[in-house]
């Protein structure tokens, strides 16, 4: 495992990949808290943000590109950013069956999903982990 790959990429690729990153411990951090009390809410809006970083941030990365300049992530980015709104949007009207399903479908959607596809070979986190 190596740091050159990420040190020597883009800042956004970097903004990118530390929000994400910060994303994992902070997801298991909030589902195991107690839903609803103000550590459970002051850590949701911190998710919030740095998903909302990690979702624009990945429209500006260009790295694969399959559909003219975009790639299918971009399409999940987007998806993400929806997503963000309704969960907020569903949680302040104390609508907590349609706030649990969008953030859990975030979850696996924007971050275990698009997180596997950094994995693949070529791509920076791939060279991170496997040293190549």
């Amino acid at each position: 495992m190596h740091l050159t790959p990420l040190l020597s990429a883009s800042a956004v690729i970097q903004i990118h990949t530390l929000a994400a990153l910060t994303l994992l411990p902070l997801t298991v951090t909030i589902f195991s808290l107690p839903r609803g009390d103000r550590r459970h809410r002051w850590l949701g809006w911190c998710w919030v943000i740095l998903m909302t970083t990690v979702a624009v941030s990945s429209l500006a990365i260009h790295q694969v590109q399959l559909i003219g300049r975009f790639s299918p992530i971009h399409i999940l980015s987007a998806l993400a950013l929806v997503g963000l709104v309704q969960a907020v949007t569903a949680a302040r009207r104390k609508d907590i069956v349609n706030h649990r399903r969008t953030m859990v479908s975030m979850t696996w959607g924007a971050l275990v999903v698009a997180g596997l596809f950094t994995l693949l070979p070529g791509r920076i986190l791939f060279q991170v982990l496997t040293g190549s």
